[in-house]
């Protein structure tokens, strides 16, 4: 039996549907049967694209109608972009701070970007992540995590974009947006000595963590200012046993506190449980209690936790248009933009 051949007309979307031959649909299909050129289609669903009105409405029909969607790859190969943004957080920073990593995923999905994540086990671990970025083609970091001068200078090396979150640069000009977490730490111990607190203790973050310290220091140079130089220490790891682990070994070692400083959140729960359960005290009555983030559980009932806020979203949003601004001009200075901090009256202290 002889052969039977089927002629389909070009551009017939027939021809080119997914699936009909195996295959998805092309630029080149699209140009075919919107009777455009390939460099049109392309030009259509590029960024910023230069294309007449009627013409982008024919491609974008044609596409809608072959089912046609862009290939990322392909696109980046033509721009030059990856359109993919490396962040660089530690582990730590990631599971008791889980709005910085939702909020920047959220804000670069917003502009059609995508994250790349590298995570730390510590913030000392920064130059093995490293190792990894100049591995990969991201537009650019954002960093969540200290770094150095000598590392800081391998970005301008590789001449990639770099923007530092809530982490100052050193000696070498960065990028960088942060919450002031030494005013609002200083705020708050102040409005604390204003209610007539003086015995003090503080529960600090791990030793490597930068803005840990920061608070820690800035809550003991406020105290030191006032006299007040014998201010029992005890670390934690950001979580909620080790605030009220924290607590407990405080307790046992010294006189009691009227009030008790942590430099987030989740450990001033974990200390404001431990105060209430297993030495049955009056909060804020018997004990002040402050944390630090303005985090979602310190607002709640229970808690209505005193602490400071930080403007996550807007330091995020600040962090990602700095970041675009300098994939799009490398050129461009560094540039640090810091933001103050909410204090949270909250329950759980007793302010003046």
């Amino acid at each position: 039996m002889a052969e039977r051949k089927t002629t389909v007309p070009a551009g017939d979307p027939i021809a080119a549907a997914p699936g009909r031959a195996g295959r998805r649909a092309t630029s080149y299909d699209v140009a075919r049967h919107a009777g455009v050129s390939q460099s049109a289609v392309s030009r259509c669903f590029a960024p910023n694209g230069s294309i007449a009105p009627g013409t982008r409405e024919r491609i974008l029909k044609a596409a809608t109608e072959l089912g046609y969607r862009p290939n990322a790859l392909a696109q980046g190969l033509i721009s030059r972009r990856t359109n993919l943004v490396g962040v660089i957080i530690s582990s730590l920073t990631a599971l008791h701070y889980p709005e910085v990593l939702a909020e920047l995923s959220h804000r670069l999905t917003e502009q059609d970007l995508r994250m790349l994540l590298f995570s730390l086990d510590a913030e000392g671990n920064v130059d093995e992540a490293l190792d990894q970025v100049w591995r990969h083609s991201v537009d650019g970091v954002i960093c969540a995590a200290h770094l150095g001068d000598a590392q800081i200078e391998q970005f301008a090396a590789h001449r990639m974009p770099l923007v530092l979150y809530n982490r100052p640069g050193g000696r070498m000009p960065a990028t960088s947006v942060a919450c002031d977490s030494v005013s609002g730490q200083r705020e708050i111990v102040e409005r604390l000595l204003a209610a007539g607190h003086r015995r003090f203790a503080v529960v600090a973050g791990p030793a490597d963590s930068y803005v840990g310290e920061e608070r820690r220091r800035a809550a003991l140079g406020r105290l030191e200012e006032a006299g007040i130089t014998d201010v029992p220490v005890r670390r934690g790891d950001y979580g909620y046993a080790s605030g009220a682990g924290a607590l407990v070994a405080l307790m046992d070692a010294h006189d009691g506190f009227d009030a008790v400083v942590c430099v987030n959140d989740l450990m001033a729960i974990g200390a404001l449980d431990a105060a209430r359960e297993q030495f049955g005290l009056k909060i804020p009555e018997d004990m002040s209690i402050v944390g630090f983030d303005g985090s979602d559980p310190a607002s709640w009932g229970s808690y209505r936790l005193c602490s400071v806020r930080q403007p996550v979203r807007r330091m995020t949003q600040a962090a990602i248009d700095m970041l675009l601004e300098r994939v799009d001009n490398p050129d461009l200075p560094a540039e640090r933009r810091l933001f103050s901090g909410q204090l949270i009256e909250g329950r759980s202290a007793r302010l003046g």
